[in-house]
């Protein structure tokens, strides 16, 4: 049991750290009512220097809601046989075939999986292999952001819906199945507000997804590209992130529906390992 823990809040606008917590064993319930009022207040949360196998990580992910499957992958099968419901993030190659996705190039701000009709609530990550001092991951707080709008764009995005294009990873990889989009008001994909109301707090949040092929429904593309990039450069702000700096053995678990993240390039020559589940949306997004 885990019945005895702390809760650190980062100095960030959000983030915690959870010490004393052991995701190898038995987790009480107690403890998950605190961890799971901790994430929805803080948005990230870290578990450092844990060990633990693939089971347990899908085990701890499963104590927050049904697991949700990866999206689909540039190579078109799962990269754990054995588990498919796990994505591996690597740049790592076992007989010229990458054994994980996003290679070691920076992945740019984004919500995951936003191009479906119901996202992921959030999703789990945990850190095997590690390069010391590269490919860092940054947090942007939706609901900050969302908060601090300019009254003039709030009044411009509100009751609009935008475009969240399939096509491509956040590492700018092709999808298997997908073909270039040449116009984003053709894109292929969900349509999502721009504000949203999350379905655990009820708080309004910026919904942006990935910037690359979005576009607001009924613009002109012009006007949704000068729009979106204003929105764009307000949400990721520094004043509004966290930076997390990976060590061996960090859990990190963070709110799909409030949050966007990013990561840094770091060596091709450097190993990187990751196994990341996600936790299933409950319902499509509605407007604030």
């Amino acid at each position: 049991m885990n019945d005895t823990f702390h809760i650190e809040p980062m100095d960030a606008p959000l983030g915690a750290r959870v010490l004393g917590v052991d995701l190898s064993q038995p987790i009480h319930a107690t403890t998950v009512a605190r961890i799971t009022e901790a994430w929805r207040q803080r948005l990230v949360l870290v578990f450092p220097d844990q060990v633990i196998d693939d089971d347990q990580l899908i085990a701890f992910t499963r104590l927050f809601g049904d697991l949700d499957p990866p999206g689909p992958n540039p190579y078109g099968a799962p990269f754990l046989s054995e588990h498919p419901e796990i994505n591996v993030i690597s740049n790592v190659l076992v007989d010229g075939r990458p054994i994980g996705n996003l290679g070691a190039g920076e992945a740019i701000w984004h919500a995951d999986m936003t191009y479906t009709d119901t996202p992921p609530m959030g999703a789990v990550l945990l850190g095997l292999e590690i390069p010391e001092g590269e490919g860092n991951t940054y947090f942007a707080n939706m609901y900050a952001a969302f908060e601090a709008l300019p009254s003039s764009l709030r009044m411009r995005i509100e009751g609009k819906l935008c475009i969240h294009d399939a096509t491509y990873n956040s590492a700018g990889m092709m999808r298997k199945g997908y073909k270039e989009v040449t116009d984003p008001r053709t894109a292929p994909g969900a349509r999502h507000p721009l504000v949203i109301r999350h379905p655990h707090t009820g708080r309004p949040a910026l919904f942006l997804g990935r910037r690359r092929n979005a576009c607001i429904v009924g613009f002109e593309l012009a006007d949704s590209e000068a729009l979106l990039d204003a929105l764009w450069a307000h949400a990721t702000q520094p004043r509004f992130a966290l930076t997390h700096v990976w060590r061996r053995g960090d859990v990190l678990m963070w709110d799909n529906m409030a949050t966007l993240h990013r990561r840094d390039a770091f060596a091709e020559t450097a190993r990187r390992v990751l196994h990341r589940t996600q936790i299933k949306g409950i319902a499509a997004p509605t407007a604030a």
